[in-house]
């Protein structure tokens, strides 16, 4: 790809202040309230290290969960759990823009590093707007004034327009993190250099988002093949004019699909041969896993793939010289129903392509199941890379590109 942004070899950092904005919004424990997983604190760990050695004074912003939600907290755990990655001290600030807080950044000794406390406390966070008009929030008028160079790492966040992500971009010279700029790298470049046969592998509850990247991909000529599974390959079979059972119909309209399936439709007309949907799947009988052909299908909930389209999924990857795939083939957290999910990555992470792994619960399958490893990449953002695949520009990037034009001057 050909950037446009600002990196931060751009600027030099010696003894300058920072502002990065990051994502390690993790699970946790609802019961212990204790994060479960730190793999997004590890990645923007390289960010946060390379600015430490280079002198820079790093003050960290973050969210966590959203409000309303069991897993909205703090974070003072988060704190704990960077130092411990980073094995470097890491200051917590239990306020975003309070004198306490404007007060410790302004007294930052070089190599020091602060997380400030959950963005999201701050309600202005939670409105999505033009970069212009969030520069204009309190939060920007407050902390902008304080920093030399805002970077943003955030890719998992990257498509949405809030005042952390967007609006420093406005009044302060900006670069692209380690993270963020490895992402668009990666994916950028495997999108316009892809090597055929190229398949996708396409499943996961969000339906809406999977039918866009199967239009792009076609459309473009990117994708030979789409692999369709999870309730993606749900509303496909009901756009064939599939029996599926009047309780999995009832609950693709009540997710309010129904549009989605007169679109799938019409890519079936014009991609026959492309898309590719199953011939069985799997359902509960008497406590147990039964794989049911689809013309055969009782009125039952579907929880998986079933293991004929798994085989004819598998032989089309190892065929592959370039893999995409984003969200699960089923209920994979439940042992029963994780064989879909399970032998699909397998077969990706035994194939000689180039694989590319989707944020959320299809990257949280290849880590618990052992895959990470064998896989070109896995993204760290679902919402981000999914916008990419759809052919969508991510905000946030678009206002670091404004940025970099707009501060020109002020790069070494």
């Amino acid at each position: 790809m050909t950037i446009k942004f600002n990196v931060i070899d751009d600027f030099n950092l010696e003894n300058k202040t920072v502002l990065v904005r990051i994502d390690i919004n993790s699970p946790v424990d609802p019961n212990s309230g204790l994060i479960l997983d730190d793999t997004r604190m590890k990645l923007h760990s390289q960010t946060i290290k390379e600015l430490s050695n280079r002198g820079a004074k790093t003050v960290l912003l973050a969210h966590q969960s959203r409000p309303g939600k069991k897993d909205f907290t703090t974070l003072k755990q988060h704190t704990k759990a960077l130092s411990s990655i980073l094995g470097l001290k890491v200051n917590y600030i239990d306020s975003i823009f309070s004198s306490q807080a404007i007060d410790a950044i302004k007294d930052m000794e070089k190599g020091e590093i602060i997380l400030l406390e959950n963005v999201r406390f701050f309600s202005e966070e939670s409105i999505s707007d033009s970069p212009k008009k969030q520069s204009k929030t309190i939060l920007i008028k407050k902390l902008a004034p304080l920093f030399d160079l805002f970077v943003n790492d955030a890719f998992a966040a990257a498509h949405r327009s809030q005042p952390s992500l967007v609006g420093f971009t406005e009044v302060v010279p900006s670069a692209a993190g380690l993270i963020m700029e490895s992402e668009l790298k990666t994916i950028s470049t495997a999108l316009k250099n892809v090597k055929k046969p190229c398949v996708f592998v396409l499943g996961g509850m969000k339906a809406d988002d999977s039918i866009n990247i199967m239009e792009n991909v076609l459309k473009n000529g990117t994708s030979d093949f789409i692999l369709t599974t999870g309730l993606v390959a749900n509303v496909i079979l009901l756009a064939t004019g599939a029996n599926i059972g009047k309780m999995n119909k009832k609950f693709i309209e009540e997710k309010g699909y129904l549009g989605i399936v007169k679109k799938s439709k019409k890519l079936l007309k014009k991609y026959k041969d492309n898309i590719i949907y199953p011939k069985d799947l799997a359902i509960e009988d008497d406590d147990k896993r039964r794989d049911v052909a689809i013309d055969n299908m009782p009125n039952r909930p579907i929880f998986d793939i079933g293991i004929e389209t798994i085989k004819d999924y598998a032989k089309i990857i190892r065929n592959a010289k370039t893999i995409f795939a984003n969200g699960p083939a089923g209920v994979f957290e439940n042992p029963k129903f994780a064989m879909g999910t399970e032998d699909l990555l397998n077969a990706i992470a035994t194939s000689e392509g180039f694989s590319i792994i989707g944020g959320g619960h299809i990257a949280a399958a290849a880590v618990s199941m052992g895959f990470d490893e064998k896989m070109d990449h896995i993204s760290s953002g679902g919402g981000a890379c999914i916008n990419l695949l759809a052919g969508k520009k991510l905000v946030a990037v678009e206002a670091l590109e404004k940025s970099a034009e707009k501060f020109k001057d002020n790069v070494k």
